[in-house]
């Protein structure tokens, strides 16, 4: 009991003290999870805002595979990437493999989907008046499509919180594709798997406090835009 005290102790002696090693996985961390967001987001949001706005052939069929991708096993999508960016395969002459840039490409895959679906079904939950309204104004189906987007909003930002939370949580494609090398690809979620095999539990817990704060932001932020949302409707 006494050695769990002490490694929670000096856990908490590096967050305050801002252990450069700390801040500097912390800060990989965001870089890479945020820029797959930023991607996965300017990616989905318009597939998704299009099968929430239009009829088209084999809607549904994309519908169900961007549903069942949400659950993609990040391990698949690590030895996915890994084979199509290694020596070996179609894009090895890049020299990505073991990158941050791998790790990018990595959860953009895992968070396109997340996104794109629930997107869409935020749009698709819009009120048909909305759009009926805005089309008897005489609005023109771009002006149509951003009053619906707009009314989806906190549905919308939901996703891509959701998403958000998915890829900082993640750890077994990044450690596939990334290597998990010291101050370059070294990230919280596979640093803390690192610390903890080799039994040094101070940084692992440090991380994972940070961690776990980052997950109750999210969800507390996912919460609020519900309510938000549902006390707008309720107007």
């Amino acid at each position: 009991m006494y050695s769990i005290t002490e490694a929670f102790k000096k856990a908490f002696v590096l967050i305050l003290n801002l252990d450069p090693e700390l801040l500097g996985i912390i800060f990989l961390s965001l870089k890479v999870s945020g820029l797959a967001l930023l991607i996965a987001t300017l990616l989905g949001l318009p597939i998704g805002a299009f099968m929430g706005m239009k009829r088209f052939p084999l809607k549904g069929i994309i519908v169900n595979i961007l549903n069942t991708f949400m659950g993609l096993p990040p391990v698949v999508v690590g030895l996915f990437v890994y084979l199509l960016l290694s020596r070996s395969g179609p894009f090895g002459f890049m020299g990505l493999l073991y990158t941050p840039s791998a790790m990018v490409i990595a959860q953009t895959i895992l968070a396109f989907p997340i996104v794109a679906s629930l997107s869409n079904s935020a749009i698709i939950g819009v009120d048909p008046v909305i759009r009926q309204a805005s089309m008897t104004l005489g609005a023109t189906r771009s002006q149509v499509t951003i009053a619906v987007i707009k009314e989806a909003r906190y549905g919308i930002i939901s996703a891509v919180i959701a998403a958000f939370g998915r890829v900082m949580a993640e750890v077994g494609a990044i450690l596939i594709v990334g290597g998990n090398i010291a101050g370059y690809t070294r990230v919280m979620t596979t640093t803390i798997a690192l610390e903890t095999d080799k039994g040094d539990f101070e940084l692992a817990l440090a991380l994972g406090i940070i961690l776990l704060s980052i997950s109750l932001i999210i969800n507390s932020t996912i919460h609020l835009i519900q309510k938000k949302g549902e006390a707008g409707i309720n107007r």
